[in-house]
């Protein structure tokens, strides 16, 4: 056995145990079982798709761990509604960690633990983040997972964000749960309602149990111990005559998600023969198919009165019953009201409702009741009933001729979840919003100063955002109150509060050591010293003030404050989650000003490369250079002018590939190198070009660029007609532009272009050599200058070429200066080089718009006259 088959060996062995450590545990087994066929699958298909999105993966998934597992929703590779071996899936070593622990893998397919699982052979998963579902006293239940067919690091706050999310996908299992024994209950009432039932029945489809209540054990002559809550003994007890129609009745509803309507005999222990009348309903999941077969059943042997019947349907009714005659006195009150009201029948019969419960006097209980009796229609309503019930309450209530009748259920769990579940998908929105509008702000400031609104009122009553300036100093960027009429006195506390503040307030700690602090509003009153600030802060009157660092890396960058009046509860989940939203600004501060240093020393060191031209006798020279507006900012475009030891004037214009700090380094090695060869040689623009394509070679400088050099050159002979040769060569860079001194652009013949530099340095350089008036402009640019994302390279240098003769008749440094604002408006989409020669009549003496004479003191006189 090689190496990669014992790693495969020893993950299917930790499969294996995870799976029996969890099948172990029957408790959770059953917990999870129950949650099988529950769960709002759009709701646990939107928490799927929001792990992924949250933390960029490819894939997300919802797993439920009982003797298998099954996918309950998911996203990418996730197959929802299948089911599989516990031993074969990464959630079920996820679930089998320590209570809290996430299971973190950047690299599965080199982590023994999960290395040789299937879905980590298959290759749908290389990186793998994943956080238990464990519910109160049942432990781990499932798993919520993100993924990725690569490798991939994962961050702490990435953790953490799986984790809350995790939560909500509990909270949304157990509200679901609980909506659904709820609704189990209601179901129950009606069709004991309509059924004058004795006894209930609850059949799951999924796992087969059956479970019925005492009294319909009882009517099936069973007792507690012997019922084995199959179907098996549901059927035991039917009449062979009856087995073949009820059983149709039964798959019939189950395949319709329809009604279970039967009558039938069952013969008891001892042979005596009983008839039965049993009604039910299937319900279904959210994919249609029956989960559940809930219903009741009677006993229809004797004839019954229909009051003794009504009673008990009442007495074994799941909800509460109570009914009240003309004048508001209890006549009936069942059992499970009794319970609910917390108080026995004996108690109510014969009182008045008003008295038995003072607190239902003016609330929506008695207009709701009034309103019933008075239209003669039936109502439903939720309220709220005080302590020392301290409950919600669903409520039905209609009107008949001997006074009022109300069912009634408890749902105080249920819409505490529903509020519980509501807040966790408020928080999590708030947090992708700040997400969303960190990342897209182009100004940090203004995205700082609009934090604190999307803070509160969801997070807090009101906030303070700090951020510490480059040099060091704390200053307040942004506030915000939930009451518009505090604003401006909260902003006015924003612009003194820093200067009141002593140095070792909690404030200035937490920029220090980058902890959080919780402080009472009297606490943050005694810090003060008397004046304005103080005074201020207590109009504001917080109870607590919560100081939240802004962490970026290694580093605090700000502070989060916020603060809670004394009517609103401090929730720690709630502090949780703002302490996330400032890291999330604190790291978006951070790459924020990483990558302004890292432009600014970018740009610097490229615009420390790109020197002042020499200015030759009768002939100008400009340059000029705008990096790009976005965050491909610096890179590797550059320009050149210098004489040759002969005398002659050479322009040369080039382009790195890339836009970084590495192409702006490479481009100052082939300035440098071109220069080099140029000067020590004497040669032309084609032998230069083929020397530093050779440079390139011998110095192993890995880099590709474009690059053309145009020299200008004059015999004594050029010099009396007044013309100038100008000899140019180019590798795959785009061709120089010559305008006329009759502000016409000359045609250079076809671009054929030579090879980039860095691909092959035995390549042939060609030349070509045109002759130029005095009073001609030459131009050579950098592709920055005529690419647009909107179009084609030929539709930009048209758009050049007709600037060019609008604007000829310019000085050259205002020539320049137009064609960037007309072509790229100031913002050039990627950096952008420009260099132009004007040459000047040579008659003398040198004409003031050539400039100052520029040359180096090495050079001789230029003899060419360029």
């Amino acid at each position: 056995m090689d190496g990669k088959d014992r790693t495969i060996d020893a993950a299917r062995g930790l499969g294996d145990r995870s799976a029996a450590q969890l099948r172990a545990d029957r408790v959770r087994v059953d917990a999870a079982q129950r949650l099988f066929p529950l769960g709002d699958g759009p709701a646990l298909d939107r928490l799927a798709a929001l792990a992924a999105r949250l933390l960029g993966t490819s894939g997300s998934q919802v797993s439920l761990l009982g003797d298998v597992q099954l996918v309950a929703a998911g996203t990418g590779e996730a197959d929802v509604g299948s089911t599989g071996p516990l031993e074969e899936s990464l959630c079920t070593v996820t679930a089998a960690l320590p209570d809290g622990e996430a299971l973190v893998i950047q690299d599965a397919r080199s982590d023994d633990r999960v290395s040789g699982l299937p879905p980590v052979r298959s290759g749908a998963v290389g990186s793998y983040l994943g956080v238990a579902l464990s519910t109160p006293g049942d432990g781990p239940v499932g798993a919520l997972c993100v993924f990725d067919p690569e490798p991939r690091p994962w961050a702490p706050s990435e953790v953490a964000t799986l984790q809350q999310l995790a939560a909500s996908v509990v909270t949304e299992l157990e509200l679901s749960n609980l909506l659904r024994r709820y609704e189990d209950d209601r179901l129950r009432w009606e069709l004991a309602t309509e059924a004058g039932e004795v006894g209930t029945f609850d059949w799951n489809l999924v796992t087969g149990q059956l479970i019925w209540d005492e009294q319909l054990i009882a009517m099936f002559g069973y007792d507690a111990e012997d019922f084995d809550r199959t179907i098996e003994s549901f059927t035991a007890r039917l009449h062979p005559d009856d087995q073949a129609s009820v059983g149709e009745a039964l798959q019939h509803a189950i395949e319709t998600c329809g009604d279970f309507d039967a009558t039938y005999r069952i013969v008891r222990p001892g042979g005596e023969t009983r008839w039965m009348h049993a009604r039910g309903r299937a319900l279904a999941d959210h994919r249609e198919h029956a989960v559940r077969l809930l219903g009741a059943g009677f006993d229809i042997t004797g004839a019954r009165e229909a009051a003794t019947l009504v009673t008990r349907t009442l007495e074994a009714m799941p909800a509460g019953f109570y009914s009240l005659d003309r004048e508001w006195r209890f006549t009936h009150v069942n059992a499970e009201a009794e319970r609910l009201l917390q108080a026995t029948r004996d108690e109510l019969l014969g009182r008045v409702l008003w008295e038995a419960f003072p607190d239902a006097v003016n609330s929506v209980f008695e207009k709701s009741y009034r309103e019933a009796v008075r239209t003669g229609q039936p109502i439903s309503f939720d309220a709220y009933y005080p302590a020392p019930l301290d409950g919600w309450y669903e409520l039905r209530a209609w009107p008949s001729p001997d006074g009022l009748s109300v069912y009634f259920l408890e749902v105080t769990e249920r819409r505490r979840m529903a509020e519980q579940a509501d807040r966790a998908a408020q928080r999590l929105a708030l947090l992708a919003n700040v997400s969303a509008d960190l990342a897209g702000a182009l100004d940090q400031q203004g995205a700082m100063a609009h934090l604190p609104e999307l803070v509160v009122p969801a997070l807090a009553d009101f906030c303070v955002v700090t951020v510490v300036d480059p040099d060091g100093r704390p200053r307040d960027v942004g506030c915000w109150h939930r009451d518009p009429e505090m604003r401006p006195l909260l902003e006015r506390y924003t612009q003194v509060r820093m200067d009141s503040m002593p140095a070792d307030s909690p404030a200035a700690d937490s920029l220090r050591t980058g902890r959080q602090y919780r402080n009472a509003g009297r606490e943050v009153l005694d810090l003060l010293a008397p004046g304005e600030a103080r005074d201020l802060l207590a109009r504001l009157d917080p109870r607590e003030a919560v100081v939240l660092p802004m962490r970026g890396r290694n580093r605090t960058l700000g502070l989060l404050t916020v603060y809670y009046d004394r009517d609103t509860p401090l929730r720690a989940e709630n502090v949780a989650t703002a302490q996330e939203a400032a890291d999330r600004a604190g790291l978006a501060l951070d790459n924020g000003r990483l990558y302004s240093a890292q432009q600014q020393l970018a740009e610097g060191l490229q615009r420390s490369l790109l020197t002042e031209p020499p200015e030759p006798d009768h002939a100008e020279i400009a340059v000029r250079y705008l990096p790009a507006a976005e965050a491909a900012r610096v890179g590797g475009d550059w320009y050149d002018a210098f004489l040759q030891p002969g005398g002659a004037t050479m322009l040369v214009i080039g382009d790195v590939v890339g836009h970084d700090t590495e192409a702006a380094a490479a481009m100052g090695q082939l300035r440098g190198l071109l220069r080099g060869v140029a000067t020590y040689s004497d040669a032309g623009p084609g032998e230069v070009l083929r020397g530093l394509d050779a440079s390139m070679t011998t110095l192993q400088i890995p880099t590709l660029a474009t690059a053309a050099v145009a020299r200008f050159e004059q015999t004594p002979d050029e010099l009396a007609e007044g013309v100038t040769r100008m000899r140019w060569a180019n590798a795959g860079h785009l061709p120089p532009l010559v305008i006329t001194p009759d502000g016409a652009i000359a045609e250079l013949g076809e671009w054929t272009g030579d090879l980039l530099l860095g691909v092959d340095a035995q390549a042939q350089r060609r030349e070509s050599v045109t002759t130029l008036q005095r009073g001609t402009t030459v131009l050579l640019y950098t592709d920055g200058l005529v690419e647009r994302r909107d179009s084609d390279l030929d539709a930009g240098i048209q758009r050049l070429r007709e600037a060019l003769v609008e604007l000829a008749g310019l000085p050259l440094q205002h020539l320049l200066d137009e064609l960037l604002e007309r072509l790229v408006h100031g913002r050039p989409e990627d950096d952008v080089a420009l260099v132009a020669v004007r040459l000047h009549p040579q008659d003398r003496p040198r004409p003031a718009e050539a400039g100052p004479t520029r040359v180096p003191p090495t050079v001789p006189p230029d003899p060419a006259g360029t």
